[in-house]
C-alpha cells in the first residue's frame, strides 16, 4: 500500500505524520524515537501507544516531523497523528482506536493573559482604599 499522511496536534505542536508498510522504523525530525527522546519511557510509551493498541509494531513505518511545543506536546501530537495515519491506512483501525480516546484531538491549551493582571487569573491585591 502507498504512503499515507495525517496531522496531529496538541497545544501548540503540529506533528505531519507519513506511514507507509515496512518494518517498524520510526524517524522523529530525522532521528530514531530513542534518540529523539532520550531517557523518557513514559512519554515513548504515549508515542508508541497507537501502534501497539493497533499491534501494528512491527508492520509498519513511520516518519513524523514536528513543529512548535515543547518535547511532551510534540509526543502527545505525533501520537494523535499516528492514530490518524493509521485509520487513513485501514479504516478497520478506527473501531480498536476510537474507544481508547486516541483520534480525539485534545483541545486544552494555555489561556492567554488578560491586560491589567499578573497572569491569565491571577490579579493585585485587593484593598479597600
Amino acid at each position: 500500500m502507498a504512503k499515507v499522511y495525517a496531522t496531529g496536534r496538541r497545544k501548540t505542536s503540529i506533528a505531519k505524520v507519513w506511514l507507509e508498510a515496512g518494518n517498524g522504523q520510526i524517524t522523529i525530525n530525522g532521528q530514531t524515537l530513542d534518540a529523539w527522546l532520550g531517557g523518557h519511557e513514559a512519554i515513548k510509551k504515549r508515542v508508541m501507544q497507537p501502534l501497539e493498541v493497533a499491534k501494528q509494531e512491527t508492520s509498519v513505518n513511520v516518519v513524523v516531523k514536528t513543529l512548535g511545543g515543547g518535547y511532551s506536546a510534540q509526543a502527545d501530537a505525533v501520537r494523535h497523528g499516528i492514530s490518524r495515519a493509521l485509520v487513513a491506512f485501514d479504516e478497520q483501525f478506527r473501531a480498536v482506536l476510537k474507544p481508547h480516546g486516541l483520534l480525539t484531538r485534545d483541545a486544552r491549551a494555555v489561556e492567554r493573559k488578560k491586560y491589567g493582571r499578573k497572569k491569565a487569573r491571577k490579579s493585585g491585591q485587593f484593598s479597600k482604599r
